[in-house]
């Protein structure tokens, strides 16, 4: 009896992240191509029109969104073509590219200095205060957002004007230095933080004194952008760390 398109896809999934690869929401994607596949019925080898057809769904996605899922099942086709010669990988780009890199918006000083008067009128006892700090850090010293959110209080180091950046991409670590002018509002900050949560691990917290998640930021972001930017696509939090070589202080 031939193994399920579900059972090759979970080995494949495993051996690379086995290499390390985490495959988040890939890994999710393909189970979902897997799972479609035994459901229709089919049981012998990956074909081109088995990917096709699911990488259609839904009808009314854009191309772009198709290319993407036809591109994860290639890689997986490639992969079980070692063991089964009958299988077929998707010809490439059937759908046009599969990835498209987003121009990003270098935010101007008044636009950020817009964002940091925003920030510093949001509800909330610490709150104001945690998107105001965020914000200035993300844009004078080009962290991504998922490094700010994971630095630890003892990470900033108000002393050495350094912050020390763990497991960032690619599994290293690194030294950022901040510049003087940054240091006032790092420093009130920090304080205020200690005052009302002495034993907090995170540098940036919420008003329960738990770590600040990426959902919480992503959703007063769009209040602090709002009006930003031009044409149809709004300024994405992530530009921020693009924009941070035209600044040395906030």
């Amino acid at each position: 009896m031939k193994p399920t398109m579900l059972s090759r896809a979970q080995a494949y999934l495993a051996y690379r992240r086995a290499l390390g690869f985490k495959l988040r929401t890939e890994g999710t994607r393909l189970l979902s191509f897997a799972r479609y596949a035994d459901a229709s019925g089919h049981r012998d080898a990956l074909t081109t029109e088995l990917a096709i057809r699911w990488a259609c769904l839904p009808r009314k996605a854009d191309r772009l969104y198709w290319a993407r899922r036809l591109e994860l099942v290639r890689r997986f086709a490639k992969h079980l073509l070692l063991a089964d010669p009958k299988t077929q990988v998707p010809p490439r780009h059937l759908f046009g590219p599969a990835y498209r890199r987003n121009p990003p918006h270098l935010y101007s000083s008044k636009e950020i200095r817009l964002m940091l008067h925003r920030a510093g009128q949001l509800k909330g006892g610490l709150r104001p205060h945690t998107f105001e700090t965020l914000v200035g850090l993300l844009a004078c010293t080009g962290l991504r957002i998922s490094e700010a959110l994971n630095l630890k209080a003892s990470d900033v180091d108000l002393e050495q004007l350094v912050v020390v950046v763990r497991e960032s991409k690619g599994g290293k670590h690194r030294l950022v230095p901040l510049h003087p002018t940054a240091l006032p509002p790092l420093r009130a900050y920090a304080r205020r933080r200690r005052k009302l949560f002495p034993l907090v691990e995170h540098f940036f917290v919420c008003n329960r004194g738990t770590a600040l998640t990426y959902r919480m930021v992503r959703k007063a972001f769009i209040g602090l952008r709002a009006g930003l930017g031009h044409g149809r696509r709004p300024p994405r939090l992530h530009d921020l760390t693009g924009t941070s070589a035209r600044f040395h202080n906030y």
